[in-house]
């Protein structure tokens, strides 16, 4: 018998594992992983920026988390010997149109407590870029670059060190309350656990609905398309170049994102996956899909925001269109700067009404935790998480 069982090997459920031993020494815990390694899937494919908070709403638990979160996961680097760079990021307005929107993140970012961020004039972004253009900008100077992976492994690591197991290979069939505690069906065998923490990002739906009946919402997942520029073009972007994001859109646009390994990333298009693990356009999942295309309020969403789907779609398949974008940072960017790219699937949490939840979403019922909506800056914030679920899950 376990004491805690979480589901989900990604950043968030390690880093839970993490916090939950740290403060309970004694106690027995599982993760139970249905991969064959940790970080596979958001984790393992995301942009690797550690996010300032300059973007989300003021007392969100976004906001609150991602502040907390980059100060504990740059000491859990500093402790570990996990390499990070803070480069800073400049994102740029191009139009007049952009500046309300340009100083509205400005204020977010004053009242979030981000630290030493300034206001550019278009001379000021030329020295920090100088192949962007803009009229006004913002640099954050405490937003970063990492690898994700290298935390998760570190973690996982420290996790089996501290007592902990994760299981591996073992994808979740039920959750069944009893006498007894909390039973766990897996592929691989049962295990028994008097609580459950759900992290199960891109499933973490599908796991919740095995314990409540009128959950109320559904992850979508959308695809996150990248290009690198070629080796020779690297120069042309120092650090992390991104545009003003559209405020009816949960996602930042197409940007230019320095890796920590030195390569550049340009993207990501936001498009539909036909599978919950869909990183290729030709990934199709027929259960995923009824799942999407059977939930009412997908279409409510696609009402809304049909143009803007429209637009990303066919910069997935055109890339012209998607160098366009590029050019109104960097205009030097031609088409064959531009080789292929990773991609990755965002877990995107749609309510009943056709809204797609902005804040980190969690819920507990007794024992049990559901983590339902954690997509960035979750990874940035994943030790701060880490600590509200286990104060959660301990009350």
């Amino acid at each position: 018998m376990y004491d805690v069982a979480i589901i989900g090997g990604g950043i968030v459920g390690l880093a839970t594992a993490y916090k939950f031993l740290e403060r309970n020494p004694s106690k027995k815990l599982i993760i139970i992983e249905k991969e064959s390694k940790v970080a596979v899937h958001q984790t393992g494919n995301n942009s690797g920026v550690i996010h300032s908070g300059i973007y989300y709403n003021p007392g969100s638990l976004k906001a609150n988390n991602c502040r907390r979160g980059v100060n504990k996961l740059i000491q859990f680097c500093d402790k570990y010997g996990i390499k990070y760079d803070l480069c800073g990021k400049l994102i740029v307005a191009n139009n007049e149109c952009e500046i309300s929107r340009l100083m509205e993140l400005y204020n977010r970012g004053i009242k979030n407590g981000v630290p030493n961020i300034k206001l550019l004039d278009k001379d000021d972004i030329k020295d920090l870029e100088p192949h962007t253009i803009g009229i006004k900008g913002i640099h954050s100077p405490s937003t970063g670059i990492i690898d994700y992976k290298d935390v998760c492994n570190v973690c996982a690591n420290i996790i089996e060190q501290n007592g902990g197991k994760i299981q591996l290979n073992s994808k979740v069939i039920d959750i069944i309350r009893d006498n007894d505690g909390i039973l766990i069906e897996t592929t691989q065998g049962n295990f028994r656990s008097k609580s459950v923490i759900n992290c199960a990002g891109l499933y973490s739906d599908r796991i919740a609905k095995m314990t409540e009946a009128n959950l109320g919402i559904k992850i979508i997942p959308f695809r996150g398309e990248y290009y690198k520029l070629k080796t020779d073009r690297t120069h042309l972007v120092k650090n992390l170049i991104y545009p003003v994001p559209n405020p009816e859109f949960p996602f930042l646009g197409v940007h230019f994102t320095r890796k920590i390994d030195g390569t550049v990333e340009a993207g990501p298009n936001a498009v539909l996956a036909f599978s919950r693990e869909g990183y290729a356009k030709t990934d199709i999942n027929f259960r995923d899909l009824k799942d999407v295309f059977g939930y009412p309020a997908f279409w409510k969403l696609g009402k809304w925001y049909w143009k803007i789907g429209t637009t990303e779609m066919l910069r997935s398949y055109l890339k012209v269109l998607f160098v366009k974008a590029l050019k109104t940072l960097i205009p030097e960017i031609e088409i064959n700067d531009l080789i292929p790219g990773g991609s990755g699937v965002r877990a995107q949490a749609l309510t009943k009404n056709g809204k797609l939840l902005d804040d980190f979403h969690i819920i507990r019922d007794k024992n049990i935790t559901h983590v339902l909506n954690a997509p960035s800056p979750a990874a940035t914030s994943a030790f701060a998480i880490a600590e509200h679920i286990v104060s959660v899950f301990e009350s």
